[in-house]
């Protein structure tokens, strides 16, 4: 059988893994030389599952783009993100705890959760403070705990030092993330490193984790890992993301639910 296939495929798995993998790290963990490496990144590239830059690769879709405020990611897709919410709210029981990660979509989230007047006893944990406003109006329905640290103004998020020092002691039933890009190989990962951090001390804290993200976040990959797929119970989003950019998540045993956004 021929080598190379499977070669490649290690290739961009470390690639996915790394977010950016020099040739010569490469060539030294698979064995090979650095003009085989070259070689098999440059037939992943025509294939389009990385980029290669100077030095070495990155995944196929890596954004490099600055980081949109709360504010300015909540007016898009509101649609989908609210079908979405309105979903993974339907996963909370009475009597559960869970962690409520920050964002827009978690924002809706929160507001689906307190529409659901036969909810009570939740306890719920929360990173973000616009999270834990928009939870308020649930007490005392709602136990609303917020982690502390740092203050990030982009997501009115609180971050290390000192945020994750809560999350180190608790155990919860569900853990809700949100993420700027979820890929087949490289798992959930997300733009911003100190938000990631937090997200990944949410994975292992909690007994359930379920992905909220809109479409635009599939086949995304970021700087920050966050958890890989079987890691996750679930991803939901929107009916935007085709059978094809799903079906590598699908095959990796991730269980994907789709909604369908009202129409205006």
């Amino acid at each position: 059988m021929d080598a190379a296939p499977l070669r490649r495929d290690r290739l961009a798995a470390s690639v996915a893994r790394r977010g950016f993998a020099r040739v010569t790290d490469l060539a030294r963990e698979l064995g090979v030389s650095e003009v085989t490496v070259r070689t098999d990144l440059a037939t992943l590239e025509a294939d389009g599952r990385v980029t290669r830059v100077h030095g070495g690769a990155m995944p196929r879709g890596l954004v490099a783009e600055r980081e949109s405020s709360l504010e300015q990611s909540r007016t898009r897709l509101t649609r989908a993100k609210e079908a979405i919410a309105l979903e993974t709210a339907s996963r909370v029981r009475s009597g559960e705890s869970l962690l409520l990660d920050v964002g827009s979509t978690a924002l809706a989230v929160a507001n689906a959760l307190v529409a659901r007047t036969d909810l009570d006893e939740v306890v719920i944990v929360t990173n973000g403070l616009a999270i834990a406003l928009a939870l308020e109006s649930a007490i005392p329905r709602f136990t609303v705990v917020v982690t502390g640290g740092t203050l990030r103004s982009l997501q009115h998020s609180l971050v290390n030092p000192l945020a994750t020092t809560l999350l180190d002691d608790v155990r919860v039933d569900l853990a809700i993330l949100g993420a700027t890009g979820i890929e087949a190989a490289a798992g959930v990962t997300n733009v911003n490193l100190p938000e990631a951090e937090v997200k990944r001390r949410m994975v292992a804290s909690a007994s359930r984790r379920v992905l909220a993200a809109d479409s635009s976040k599939v086949g995304q990959v970021h700087l920050g890992r966050v958890a890989s797929l079987d890691e996750l119970d679930e991803l939901i989003t929107d009916d935007a993301a085709t059978d094809a950019a799903l079906a590598p998540l699908r095959t990796a045993g991730l269980r994907v639910t789709t909604v369908t956004p009202r129409r205006a």
